[in-house]
């Protein structure tokens, strides 16, 4: 498991995780999928069982068909038993197997198989 520690939050600290997904190159596809991550249109069950994990923040920048995630969350938080209770939860299937149709990953894929986390390298 690649990870970062951050200290942005002078009184929590925090754990990183960044990591990358690429989207099908289709123009068409990548405006469907930025719609469906807008506040108003995402599922509401969604950010909510992200929350209910344990992840503190999560954010999602895209270049073209590459997405970057950065995923904040408290310093003793356990990826795959977290991941595996967000796999769980109600309607998170459903949205993976929604979200599968604009990702270049396998069918059926979970999302810590979609997505390549990235191994920090420099921190000033």
């Amino acid at each position: 498991m690649k990870e970062s520690y951050s200290n942005n939050h002078l009184l929590h600290p925090v754990k990183r995780f960044c990591q990358t997904l690429e989207l099908k190159n289709d123009s068409k596809l990548i405006e469907e999928y930025k719609y469906w991550h807008k506040d108003e249109n995402r599922w509401p069950e969604i950010p909510k069982g992200i929350r209910e994990v344990g992840i503190l923040d999560m954010e999602i920048y895209i270049n073209e068909n590459q997405l970057f995630m950065i995923i904040e969350t408290a310093v003793d938080f356990d990826w795959d038993r977290s991941f595996a209770t967000l796999a769980s939860l109600k309607h998170q299937a459903e949205w993976e197997k929604f979200m599968a149709k604009y990702q270049l990953s396998k069918p059926g894929a979970t999302s810590s198989e979609k997505w390549t986390l990235m191994e920090r390298i420099f921190k000033l």
